[in-house]
């Protein structure tokens, strides 16, 4: 690390502080077999409303609500990352946090240095793919507490694409510090690449056996990250 200090860290969620294998195969699961009776159930309700309004608009044609269910469960098939679907997500995703179907994983690694870290006094925030609301419902609902409490601020694809340099100086700018005070973890190298571009330092997490390297600073595990 450079000799200036890390005042704010900027995390990932899949593959970072949390199984890749819990969203593919427990959040989008949950969410593509409920998605068909949830929007019956819901339609009437002004956010469902919109978001099927958005489906339409993201096709750019008009559809029933049948057609529209069907063209978020091929989105999710696709693993397609678009605004409508990712709400509708989330409402489903509430719905089975609160009953106690599953709760949000993150690693005990991440669990133990995140609660460090905001203990030491550095600002904590959250970069994903997954909407604001998805993001907050993982952390609240962990099998290790409400974890929310820890984090600054969220931000999620409205502020630009992870792959784009810009995306990180809006966070930069947002959170009011100079990139190179600011640490950001991911274990994909193009958003890490991104975030280089756009002067913030960076550590790839490979937890995956077999994960590529690349030549970002690595990291097995929240263990083995250094902020000093």
């Amino acid at each position: 690390m450079s000799g200036v200090p890390v005042e704010a860290i900027l995390t990932d969620i899949e593959g970072t502080t949390s199984s890749i294998s819990f969203v593919k195969d427990v959040l989008f699961p949950y969410a593509r077999e409920r998605m068909p009776d949830f929007v019956a159930r819901h339609v009437e309700e002004p956010d469902v409303r919109e978001a099927l309004e958005g489906v339409s608009r993201e096709v750019g044609q008009p559809l029933d609500d049948d057609e529209a269910v069907t063209q978020l469960v091929r989105w999710i098939d696709e693993d397609r990352k678009i605004t409508p679907l990712k709400a509708l997500q989330g409402m489903i995703w509430e719905a089975g946090y609160r009953s106690g179907d599953f709760h949000g994983h993150v690693y005990p690694d991440a669990v133990e240095h995140l609660r460090a870290w905001h203990a030491r006094g550095l600002a904590l925030y959250v970069y994903s793919s997954g909407s604001v609301y998805a993001q907050k419902l993982l952390f609240s609902h962990t099998q290790h507490g409400d974890m929310t409490p820890l984090f600054s601020d969220y931000f999620d694809t409205r502020i630009g694409a992870k792959v784009d340099a810009g995306s990180y100086r809006a966070i930069a700018a947002h959170i009011g510090l100079p990139p190179d005070r600011i640490l950001f973890l991911s274990d994909i190298t193009a958003e890490l690449d991104a975030a280089r571009v756009a002067g913030l330092r960076t550590t790839q997490l490979l937890r995956e056996p077999g994960a590529q390297t690349s030549d970002h600073q690595p990291a097995a595990s929240f263990d083995a990250i250094d902020i000093d």
